[in-house]
């Protein structure tokens, strides 16, 4: 079992930045890619970004192009930058993982991000 717990949710203005933590433990070494999803109020969760290995291939939805950054470690940490944000981004950010060839399948338990007009 892999378990994952997201930090560094909050309230920002918009145009403001916040870093998102995620950090991994249990078996991580069956760990093959982790990735941040979000669901904004009545909406369905939607893929956000996507890093393979540490370090490795990242991938984003498009509408967080040029302002999110997605990164990891070896230290099983997950991080997620975000700037220049807008209200279209408030949700809850989960994190997620997966192992090689499966569907994402361990989450956390989310975080708010709240931005504010």
């Amino acid at each position: 079992q892999v378990q994952l717990v997201e930090s560094g949710g909050g309230l920002v203005q918009a145009g403001g930045s916040l870093r998102l933590s995620c950090a991994a433990s249990g078996r991580t070494s069956s760990i093959y890619a982790m990735g941040w999803f979000r669901r904004a109020p009545g909406k369905e969760r939607e893929f956000v970004a996507a890093i393979s290995g540490i370090g490795g291939t990242t991938s984003y939805t498009d509408s967080v192009k040029g302002r999110f950054t997605i990164s990891n470690n070896a230290n099983n940490m997950m991080y997620l930058q975000m700037n220049s944000l807008t209200p279209d981004d408030t949700a809850v950010y989960y994190c997620a993982a997966r192992r090689a060839g499966g569907a994402f399948y361990y989450w956390g338990p989310g975080t708010q991000v709240t931005v504010s007009s």
